[in-house]
């Protein structure tokens, strides 16, 4: 009897580990329109929430999503708060310091913002002399304006809505942020009437490494694998092709 019971309880314990490791949770920040937000009614979204669920769905696991602020989201991934975060995340040597990352699932450069009629053409320290410079803190942009602009003003914000909010109310002169969601953001409401793109784009393999990657924790080796082999199925077979288009004009994959 202990035996069968023993058995039972072990069979158990087999298909409860077996459903758990069917289920992942991902992570992403939920305020980077068009790749990530939250809609009104509640719900999270965007170009890397649906590709995330679509790698799920060719990994054959039941996926959910969460959001965490910018400034945790590392932590919060090595903590276990999530199985995997998809977040338009940069590959950075200084972040591979900390996680792993899969291969780029996107790419795209940076670019500054001016507010309109500003007639910015030159992009030095002093050309910008007397300009307040704006970007999200914790990001590629962070890094690139207090690299690129030492000796002038640079305010740095929770999140990039921030960023937009206080170009739209004219408290910056430039902001650098990434560029695809940039041209989303410029092409409607506020961000239309206020801004526009100016300068060449900011493509320094420095800075924007080797473009967007999927973060895991530095253990989860067979996951990153699952996830690496699933990018190159959905590129196959259509799926990333049709999220693209849902989003952007152009493929994003292997922008330049």
């Amino acid at each position: 009897m202990k035996k069968t019971i023993l058995a039972l309880a072990f069979t158990a314990l087999t298909a409860l580990s077996a459903q758990a490791a069917d289920k992942l949770v991902i992570g992403t920040e939920g305020a980077y329109p068009p790749f990530n937000f939250v809609s009104a009614d509640g719900k999270v979204g965007g170009f890397d929430v649906e590709i995330g669920m679509a790698l799920c769905a060719e990994m054959k696991v039941e996926c959910e999503v969460v959001t965490q602020d910018w400034d945790g989201i590392i932590p919060a991934l090595q903590a276990k708060k999530f199985d995997f975060m998809i977040a338009s995340m940069f590959i950075t040597p200084e972040r591979a310091e900390k996680v792993a990352f899969t291969k780029s699932y996107y790419k795209a450069p940076m670019t500054h913002i001016a507010q309109k009629g500003a007639n910015i053409t030159d992009f030095s320290n002093e050309g910008l002399k007397g300009k307040v410079i704006g970007a999200q803190s914790g990001t590629t942009q962070a890094e690139y304006a207090t690299a690129t602009y030492p000796d002038l003003d640079i305010k740095l914000y929770p999140t990039q809505d921030e960023v937009n909010m206080d170009m739209i109310n004219g408290r910056l002169d430039v902001q650098i942020g990434d560029m695809l969601p940039m041209m989303d953001w410029l092409s409607k409401g506020d961000g239309a009437k206020c801004c526009e793109l100016v300068g060449a784009p900011i493509a320094d393999p420095k800075f924007i490494g080797q473009g967007a990657g999927i973060a895991v924790r530095k253990e989860d080796t067979d996951l990153l694998a699952k996830l690496n082999a699933a990018i190159d199925a959905i590129r196959a077979n259509g799926t990333y092709t049709e999220i693209n288009k849902k989003y952007f004009p152009i493929d994003i994959y292997e922008m330049k």
